[in-house]
């Protein structure tokens, strides 16, 4: 094996993985409200090179922010370079390759030729659900689905068993070892803990699907870039032309070295029927056979599979695998090898390319049928400030899970079937676990595709998102003559949304008191939830928001 190659191509992607994990943890980490309503560079950013985003947002809404045209620069070098993307950037097949990595040892070697084309269907069912703006490909796409499972359920998981190991750690007050412990743990809130704990309603089943995709490269090595990644059917349509080429040249042995280290499972037949069968001396006649052999399993090599990896270039004990640009001959060696002819066409089956698009287009009425009319919208589905109206925030939203992440106080939690099965995982706030911070524009600064427009103070303090109403069988002074004016002292508004009026009640004792009874004032309140989160009822409060009032919608109002 040639270690320069070694250290020029597989060493050179292997470091590439490394940075672009690292930059994408990075952002991840630095995506987070700490006191200031400013942010840097939000995770986001791998988002803006999404070409399946910019692709299915435009079909769904018509309409993509400008900095998702970036993604555009991403179709260029897949043109270029095939797919590049899935075997130096991806941040989701990195951690699949380590995961595969680890298990190699573990288990069986499995194979699946045709299971590849299962990708494009997904793409298929994507496409054609947002062309009837339905955007699901949030659910799949492998940079929306990793930030969504970090934000939601790993990072919260993370944080909580490291302040519990550093708590045991502190409270077992052993000399030395407490001190020490404390100053990591200072070290680790400052860098890689979050502001504060966040607590997610549907962490659980976000973090076993994460863990479960993780868990099939235990099957096979990794099996989500192979088999399911919508991003990655894209991305190999795409290079389906590019100028990037692998050649073989005579001589090769069919030994299989190339098909055990391919990734993508780009050569399928490497580990079949390209190995030799006997052990017969080196003839004429076997020499012949092998360069039959090793032509037809070059015609089965897939390029559209290919992640640019170069481990078969690399591992290749002979040396005779090269990659190349472009199309004209190419020499090395001494010998002069011709071009290869372009690969074949990536065969799909018609009949199952039409299945897949009829079954994207039946899904979306599907998904829609549970729905509310928009004169009766659920009074729990409170979208952070600044959404667009209802059916244009499902064509647009990813449920990539920033807004959730970066929301100051957790109020912003992925939905379940609060906005049916077309808005699974999207935003809603839901005021018992937090309230929206009046001072904050966070959500608005991470959406990617303008889902939650972003505002600024001023024109946030305009929008409301909800209406506050009383039970007045819960409220303390209204149904018991307990005095209690919470609601009022934290209500955010300039001026107050919530106002009193005094009366005297009869309290348990038989006696007369005199009490505030609160009230709303919907011209003023903005629906932000912190008389909700804040009520001393503390089972079921007294006082509750519904997404009544809310700006976005002219239909649900109080009084039409």
């Amino acid at each position: 094996m040639n270690m320069g190659k070694i250290f020029s191509l597989r060493g050179l992607r292997i470091t590439s993985q490394w940075l672009f994990l690292l930059f994408f943890l990075f952002l991840f980490l630095e995506t987070e409200g700490k006191g200031a309503d400013e942010l840097g560079w939000p995770v986001r950013f791998f988002l803006d090179f999404n070409p399946l985003i910019l692709l299915t947002t435009l079909l769904s809404s018509h309409s993509a922010p400008v900095a998702f045209f970036l993604s555009l620069i991403m179709v260029l070098i897949t043109l270029v370079l095939g797919r590049v993307f899935c075997g130096w950037i991806c941040p989701f097949g990195t951690i699949h390759n380590l995961v595969s990595r680890a298990a190699d040892r573990t288990r069986a070697l499995v194979r699946h030729p045709t299971w590849f084309k299962f990708k494009y269907y997904i793409l298929v069912v994507m496409l054609a659900l947002a062309a009837f703006g339905s955007q699901q490909a949030g659910l799949l796409d492998p940079i929306s689905l990793l930030i969504r499972s970090l934000s939601v359920s790993i990072y919260p998981a993370f944080s909580l068993a490291t302040s519990a190991l550093f708590d045991v750690v502190y409270h077992a007050d052993i000399s030395g070892v407490t001190t020490i412990s404390e100053r990591i743990y200072n070290v680790l809130q400052d860098t890689v803990l979050p502001f504060q704990q966040g607590f997610f309603r549907q962490s659980v089943l976000i973090g076993l699907l994460f863990l479960g995709l993780l868990a099939l490269n235990l099957y096979e090595r990794r099996f989500w870039c192979r088999y399911l990644c919508p991003l990655g059917a894209l991305l190999g349509l795409l290079s389906r032309w590019s100028l990037l080429r692998r050649e073989v040249a005579e001589g090769c042995t069919n030994c299989g070295a190339c098909g055990r280290d391919c990734p993508g499972g780009a050569e399928p037949r490497s580990l079949h029927s390209w190995a030799p069968e006997s052990k017969e001396p080196e003839t004429d006649r076997t020499r012949e056979a092998a360069r039959a052999m090793n032509s037809e399993a070059a015609a089965d090599w897939r390029h559209t599979e290919c992640h640019a990896c170069f481990n078969c270039d690399d591992i290749c004990p002979h040396n005779l695998v090269k990659f190349r640009l472009g199309l004209p001959s190419f020499n090395w060696g001494g010998k002069l090898k011709k071009a290869q002819s372009p690969p074949p066409a990536l065969d799909l089956g018609r009949r199952r390319l039409v299945t897949a698009a009829v079954a994207g287009m039946a899904m979306v009425p599907l998904m829609r049928v549970g729905n509310l009319p928009a004169a009766r919208a659920n009074p729990k589905l409170i979208r952070p400030p600044g959404s667009v109206p209802e059916k244009e925030f499902l064509s647009r939203c990813v449920k990539c899970g920033e807004c959730m992440k970066v929301c100051l106080t957790g109020g912003l939690q992925p939905t379940l079937l609060e906005a049916v099965v077309e808005g699974l995982w999207t935003p809603l706030l839901v005021p018992r676990m937090g309230y929206c911070e009046y001072h904050c524009t966070l959500c608005g600064q991470v959406c990617p595709t303008g889902a939650i427009e972003r505002l600024s103070l001023e024109q946030k303090a305009k929008v409301r998102i909800g209406l506050a109403m009383f039970d007045r069988n819960r409220c303390l002074p209204w149904a018991y003559g307990i005095p209690c004016i919470v609601c009022e002292e934290v209500c955010p508004t300039p001026q107050k949304a919530i106002w009193f009026e005094e009366s005297e009640v009869i309290n348990s004792d038989g006696e007369m008191v005199m009490v505030q009874l609160p009230h709303v004032d919907p011209d003023i309140c903005i629906g932000c939830g912190i008389c909700e989160t804040l009520c001393p009822v503390t089972d079921q409060p007294a006082v509750y928001v519904t997404s009544i009032g809310e700006s976005r919608s002219r239909e649900n109002q109080l009084l039409l």
